[in-house]
């Protein structure tokens, strides 16, 4: 700005050009270069209604005279004659969101040829560079006021990942082992069903916590973290997924089909977090008098694993969402969860760079992973 000021005063051969932020009721230099002792320095305030550029802000107009004293409007207007002026030149600044900001200006005490074409037309570019340079500026604050705003939410993200990782998970974890304990100590009837009431509302809320705590990790971007390994038994780990829930499920009739005769480079816990999700979703939303067949089977270099159990059919467009994090479709309100166990489990999928599809035929609705070796 300061450069351009110059180049104003050298140009026209006026001694005094400047910057001037004008509102309603105030006009405060903003720059200034001041070469006939005008006496105006940045920050010093004029009387608003004493200058033309309160005009200039109503019409947002270009206002040029070389002589006021010869100039049919401003010869005998107030401005030229309360601060001696004779040659005038001022153009309104506006921003890019066509907010008024006030004005370039130029005064000299000497009439100046200044009402051409070509000085308006140099004093309209460095209004517009100095519009530009303001929104530059005010995208910029924008920009570092989301910055720190997307800092103290990651900050609140950490805490809250900490909080589910330790002050929730670990709890939850000590009440699933005491049930289980209690579950093994011979008792009488009822003391064992309310041990079993809470074992299984415990595995509900620890499967809960998991998927919340890897949705948030996700959304920080560090995504689904794998530790693979061929040293493993699968099958029996999918197994005791199965068994878990059966227990939970007592009257839905489960079905499994195992047939791994060789090993596969997975994360095995992971893969049993995503049955685990699979077969959640099929006994919450399938029909209860119908069973679910689970089968883990390898199709020459490639290890499917499908979740089958019957329901309505699917549309395309209830399809195309399934995977969408915190999507619970059309489903009864006693068995709405958070809506993320089908994104986790799309998620670990493409972690073990393989896919997790839906189909549904007739009244067969089919989850199938699959996974190159």
């Amino acid at each position: 700005v300061t450069s351009i000021l110059e180049v104003i005063c050298k140009t026209t051969k006026m001694g005094f050009a400047a910057v001037a932020r004008v509102t309603e009721d105030k006009w405060v230099a903003c720059a200034v270069r001041d070469e006939i002792k005008f006496g105006l320095l940045p920050g010093d305030e004029l009387e608003l209604k004493t200058t033309i550029c309160h005009e200039i802000r109503q019409h947002q107009q270009p206002v040029v005279f070389n002589d006021a004293t010869e100039d049919l409007i401003y010869a005998n207007h107030h401005t030229p004659k309360i601060y001696g002026l004779k040659s005038y030149i001022s153009l309104p600044i506006v921003t890019k969101s066509g907010q008024f900001f006030g004005t370039l200006c130029a005064i000299d005490p000497n009439p100046a040829f200044i009402n051409n074409p070509e000085t308006i037309a140099m004093f309209k570019l460095f209004a517009d560079l100095i519009a530009m340079h303001l929104n530059d500026k005010e995208e910029l604050a924008v920009s570092e006021e989301k910055l720190s705003e997307e800092r103290r939410i990651a900050e609140l993200r950490d805490k809250f990942i900490a909080i589910l990782g330790h002050d929730l998970r670990n709890p939850v974890g000590a009440i699933l082992n005491a049930a289980e304990l209690l579950l093994r100590i011979p008792a009488d009837e009822r003391v064992n069903k309310l041990a079993g009431i809470i074992k299984n509302s415990t595995f509900r809320m620890k499967g809960l916590i998991d998927n919340i705590l890897d949705f948030a990790r996700g959304q920080l971007g560090e995504g689904i973290k794998l530790e693979l390994s061929t040293d493993h038994n699968l099958a029996q780990t999918l197994m005791q997924i199965v068994t878990e829930l059966q227990l939970i499920y007592p009257d839905q009739q489960i079905n499994t089909n195992f047939e791994l005769n060789r090993t596969i480079n997975c994360d095995e816990t992971r893969l049993a977090q995503l049955l685990s999700n699979l077969l959640s979703n099929a006994l919450m939303h399938g029909k209860n008098d119908q069973p679910i067949l689970i089968e883990a089977i390898f199709i020459e270099n490639e290890f499917s694993l499908t979740v089958t159990n019957k329901g309505d059919k699917l549309s395309q467009k209830v399809m195309d969402r399934l995977f969408q994090p915190f999507y619970r479709g059309a489903v009864e309100s006693n068995k709405q969860g958070l809506g993320l166990g089908l994104f986790i489990a799309s998620e670990i999928a493409k972690a073990h760079q393989g896919s997790l599809a839906v189909n549904s035929v007739e009244d067969d609705i089919s989850f199938v992973l699959k996974i190159k070796q």
